[in-house]
């Protein structure tokens, strides 16, 4: 069965036990920029960038106009509170994959969100898009990440020795995916 990758213009709610996954826009862009200029936020994800406010307030604003590419903001159903933001993204037509990424706020970590929010994308990913494949890369002291995405059906394909430095130190970058059948089959 082909990807359909035109579903990837179709921005849609996404709903989980704990969390919904909602259509990033210009309403998260406040806490997106909390969330872009933490410093423990921006090692785990490895981003050295530093943003401006209006680069994140055009980013927020842009995403629902993107054709080939998922962004969405985690929320807590009950309050609206944002917890984060999760994309399928460098999308590779030829081969029906694309990357995966997701950043919670402190506060929203060690919770379950981030495995129920990986689930909820996979799923969408899987179902919907029809895509084959589904990677993205965690650093080595990203350990509650790793956790998480092997706990929603991510699978170690590799690792990149000490590909990464980050605080003077030289750290190894894990490489990990899920593919659709084998996803679907467990889930």
């Amino acid at each position: 069965m082909p990807a359909d990758l035109s579903a990837l213009a179709v921005k849609p709610t996404l709903h989980g036990p704990t969390i919904r996954l909602v259509p990033l826009d210009a309403r998260h862009t406040e806490p997106m920029w909390r969330l872009c200029t933490d410093r423990e936020t921006n090692r785990l994800t490895g981003t050295r960038a530093v943003f401006t406010r209006d680069q994140i307030e055009n980013w927020c604003t842009t995403r629902p106009d993107q054709p080939d590419r998922l962004d969405l903001a985690v929320e807590d159903p009950a309050t609206g509170r944002f917890l984060g933001e999760t994309a399928l993204n460098d999308v590779d037509s030829d081969n029906s994959s694309a990357g995966f990424r997701i950043a919670l706020t402190p506060d929203s970590t060690s919770h379950g969100i981030g495995t129920e929010a990986t689930l909820l994308v996979l799923r969408h990913a899987f179902e919907t898009v029809r895509l084959h494949r589904v990677h993205l890369d965690v650093y080595e002291y990203n350990e509650r990440a790793a956790h998480a995405y092997r706990k929603a059906g991510s699978t170690l394909e590799g690792r990149a020795r000490r590909a990464h430095r980050w605080d003077d130190r030289y750290w190894d970058v894990l490489s990990m995916a899920a593919l659709r059948d084998d996803w679907l089959a467990a889930h």
